[in-house]
């Protein structure tokens, strides 16, 4: 019987083990280690809970005690901050992103000039209707990086301050 190539069906092979078959193995693991990788990173595990703690062959893995600083996330603090403006305190919702601007305490003309304190500063809580001061400010719940806290409570003393939408 004479030899006779192979048949081979429409088209190339597609399959997820394509190249398994084909001898192409590094490749292959090394995605499968990307994938494997990622998808511990996403799930948060491993991070001090010794749940991503894995032992094969002569190789352990431990879990470090806390996140890398560039993957830590930015500790928010809930900064009170009087507002001059009540109605405009009565536009806000939770959830808001706000720009704060200081304004001096100074008569109509003099003076320096108003400066932005904070920048998408995210509103955690607003007053009722009913709850303003006498002279018109309302008090606002921000959540904001403990440095911006700092700035807005000494703005606070020394300035009006007033919000934008952002």
């Amino acid at each position: 019987m004479p030899a006779f190539e192979p048949v081979r069906g429409r088209g190339p092979r597609r399959g997820p083990f394509r190249a398994l078959r084909r001898g192409r193995r590094a490749p292959v693991v090394l995605l499968a280690l990307t994938v494997a990788s990622l998808t511990a990173a996403g799930s948060g595990a491993g991070w001090g809970s010794g749940a991503g703690a894995s032992t094969s062959g002569a190789a352990s893995v431990t879990p470090r005690a806390r996140p890398p600083a560039a993957v830590a996330a930015v500790r928010l603090v809930s900064a009170p901050v009087r507002i001059a403006d009540a109605e405009t305190v009565r536009l806000l919702r939770a959830g808001d992103r706000v720009d704060v601007i200081a304004a001096p305490n100074s008569p109509m003309g003099g003076g320096g000039e108003a400066r932005v304190v904070a920048t998408g500063a995210r509103v955690a809580e607003v007053p009722r209707s009913g709850e303003t001061r006498s002279d018109g400010g309302a008090l606002v719940v921000l959540s904001v990086p403990r440095s911006t806290a700092a700035a807005l409570a000494g703005a606070g003393v020394t300035s009006q301050l007033a919000v934008t939408l952002c």
